[in-house]
C-alpha cells in the first residue's frame, strides 16, 4: 500500500491478512509493531458478525465472537470492528428483530468502550441496508461509540432520494465509509461527495475493490486519482 499511496486498511476475516483472534500475544504484537513501522494506519477489522438470528445461541455467539475481536483490534493498535445487521428473518416481526439489533450493538458497544474501540456499523443486508431500518435501530442505539459505515448500496437512492436518506442517518455516521470502484457502475459518487464536504467529514473512505484487476498497484492508483477529484471538484 505504500507504493500507491493509500495509506489506511481494514483488514478482512478469511482474507490474506491472516490476522485472526488466534494470534498469540506476541504475534499480536508484532502485527501492532509493524503496523507503527510503516505509514499505513491499521484502521480496524472487518468482522462478519451478525446480530438478527432468531436463535438465542446463534446471536450469543454473534456477541461473543465480536467481543473477541474487539480486544484483537485493541491489541493490535486499531481503532475499531466492522459489524453489520444483515437481514430481518421471515416468521419475526420487524419491530423484534430491529430491537434485538439495536440491543446487540449496546451490548457490544459497551464492551468496547474497555477498549477504546469503536463498533462500525455497515450498512448492509437484505431490508436492513434500507436506510429506513438503520435509522430505526440507531433510534434505539444508546453507546456512543457505535457509528455507522455508510456502504453505497443501491438502496441509498430509494425514494425520498440519497440526499434525504443520507441526512436521515447522518448524525450516527463515524469516522469509516465503504466505497466501489469509482469507474464502475452508476452509483453518483459526485454527489455523496458533496454531502461528504457539505458536513465537513473527516473520516476514512475505504475501497471495497469488486474488481481483480491484472496490476492491483496501477489500479489502487488510478481509484486514488478519480478520489482526489471527487474530494476536489468544488474547488474547480
Amino acid at each position: 500500500m505504500k507504493k500507491t499511496g493509500v495509506l489506511g486498511v481494514e483488514l478482512r476475516t478469511q482474507h490474506a491478512h491472516a490476522v485472526e483472534t488466534n494470534l498469540s500475544a506476541l504475534q499480536r504484537a508484532e502485527v501492532k509493531q509493524r503496523f507503527a513501522d510503516s505509514p499505513v494506519t491499521c484502521l480496524g477489522y472487518g468482522s462478519n458478525y451478525e446480530y438478527h438470528s432468531p436463535d438465542p445461541i446463534k446471536l450469543r455467539e454473534n456477541i461473543e465472537g465480536t467481543k473477541a475481536y474487539v480486544k484483537l483490534c485493541y491489541d493490535i493498535g486499531a481503532t475499531g470492528l466492522k459489524v453489520k445487521p444483515n437481514t430481518l428473518p421471515e416468521g419475526v416481526s420487524k419491530e423484534k428483530t430491529i430491537a434485538q439489533i439495536a440491543a446487540s450493538f449496546n451490548e457490544v458497544g459497551k464492551f468496547a468502550q474497555d477498549y477504546n474501540q469503536l463498533i462500525r456499523v455497515e450498512v448492509h443486508g437484505h431490508l436492513t441496508q434500507e436506510l429506513p431500518v438503520m435509522k430505526a435501530i440507531f433510534d434505539q442505539v444508546t453507546e456512543p461509540n457505535v457509528k455507522i459505515c455508510w456502504n453505497c448500496n443501491a438502496e441509498d437512492l430509494l425514494p425520498p432520494g440519497l440526499e434525504a436518506n443520507f441526512h436521515s442517518v447522518k448524525k450516527w455516521f463515524g469516522d469509516t465509509v465503504h466505497v466501489r470502484e469509482f469507474n464502475v457502475g452508476d452509483y453518483p459518487y459526485p454527489e455523496l461527495f458533496r454531502l461528504f464536504s457539505e458536513m465537513n467529514y473527516e473520516g476514512w473512505i475505504l475501497l471495497e475493490a469488486r474488481t481483480q484487476p491484472s496490476d492491483r498497484i496501477a489500479a489502487l492508483k488510478e481509484q486514488l486519482s478519480l478520489f482526489n477529484e471527487l474530494v476536489n471538484q468544488d474547488a474547480k
